[in-house]
């Protein structure tokens, strides 16, 4: 969400048995030869948020965070033939102050700037999730 203050592109291994996806690609600002800024929220990749700093290896992939930003991950998916769901969620979302990305129309990555943030979030979507109108899941494994 940040990609005007990005000027690279690292990358991470994403297990393929949650998804088909065995790689995230992720804009980053560089820090310094190994450390990156996300500037992007994760879609597949847990526990990683926009703004954490990430250390990387020769290959630009993500080892570790380095130090995290604080915020939280949310993950919208919105099953085809519900799409019109989409737009209100949105609107909702970011007038809550979440900042969100698209990754497909079925897919929406959510940005929450810290816990008691990230709180508000979940219980917007715990009720659309009630209601029928989306699946969510939090980004973090533990």
């Amino acid at each position: 969400m940040w990609r005007d203050r990005s000027n690279f592109i690292i990358a991470i291994d994403v297990d393929p048995a949650d998804t088909n996806v065995t790689t995230e690609q992720l804009w980053a600002r560089k820090v310094d030869d190994r450390h990156f800024e996300l500037c992007c929220i994760p879609f597949f990749a847990y526990d990683l948020a926009l703004g954490d700093v990430v250390e990387v290896d020769a290959d630009y992939m993500v080892r570790r965070v380095s130090t995290a930003s604080g915020r939280y991950v949310f993950r919208v998916y919105f099953e085809r033939g519900n799409f019109g769901n989409r737009d209100s969620t949105v609107e909702e979302l970011e007038a809550l102050g979440a900042q969100v990305e698209w990754s497909s129309p079925s897919l929406l990555a959510v940005d929450a700037r810290d816990q008691k943030h990230a709180q508000q979030v979940a219980d917007y979507l715990h009720e659309q999730e009630k209601a029928q109108r989306l699946m969510y899941e939090t980004g973090k494994t533990a």
